[in-house]
């Protein structure tokens, strides 16, 4: 058994999920930023890679005060386990990752990483496979540990790894109405790509416009890559 995974983006009209300084450039409008509250206030966890937690610095918590109260309402903590994975261990001390909260913090890396003192901190720390984490045990830990429900919010390549290994229910990208260029910003999915005959295959559930000219599409993943 495994989490319903759910990968959500913010993307350019040109497909780019940040700029070349890959700084964690603006994208969602306001509107957006409330749906991705609301999606988070629903899942069990929310997972990030190893590089959008160093560029980034994301918080990972519910924003709105009526939706974490809402959660706390329903017998759940009042944001959900926020899951990194990481090759390193390598997290900055004021990290708003294991700073911000309350939240339970979950990170994956590969056998035989260094702890720089995070489990001292509360930080549950997973090691398995090598010399990269293993995303199947990974997800199949997450399971063990009563997730149902996963919102991966990147980066790139955790997003393909995922997507190449089957482990992807449903993919919701927002696009703004932006344009980033820049041959090596990044995409929705980065890692080695696939061949057309491989290639991930998606079935669109829904399309709407919001307000600010942005555009939401939703698609189950049909087909893995390989």
């Amino acid at each position: 058994m495994r989490p319903f995974v759910v990968i959500n983006v913010a993307s350019t009209a040109d497909g780019k999920i940040d700029t070349v300084e890959r700084q964690g450039a603006p994208i969602s409008s306001d509107s957006d930023r409330a749906r991705v509250d609301a999606l988070r206030a629903s899942v069990d966890a929310v997972m990030v890679g190893g590089r959008t937690l160093l560029d980034e610095d994301p918080r990972l918590t519910v924003r709105s005060p009526e939706l974490r109260a809402q959660r706390v309402a329903r017998g759940l903590p009042e944001n959900p386990a926020k899951v990194g994975v990481t090759s390193s261990l390598a997290l900055r001390p004021d990290a708003r990752f294991l700073t911000h909260g309350p939240a339970r913090i979950l990170l994956f890396a590969p056998a035989g990483t260094h702890d720089p003192g995070l489990q001292a901190r509360g930080v549950e720390v997973y090691r398995c496979g090598a010399p990269k984490v293993d995303l199947t045990a990974a997800m199949q830990t997450l399971d063990r540990l009563g997730v149902e429900r996963v919102l991966v919010e990147g980066g790139a390549t955790l997003n393909f790894e995922l997507l190449r290994l089957g482990l992807v229910a449903e993919v919701q990208v927002y696009i703004a109405p932006l344009i980033f260029g820049g041959a090596t910003a990044p995409t929705l999915a980065g890692g080695g790509g696939l061949m057309r005959a491989a290639a991930i295959s998606l079935q669109r559930q829904s399309v709407d416009v919001l307000d600010d000219g942005g555009v939401l599409v939703r698609y189950s993943v049909m087909r893995s890559g390989s």
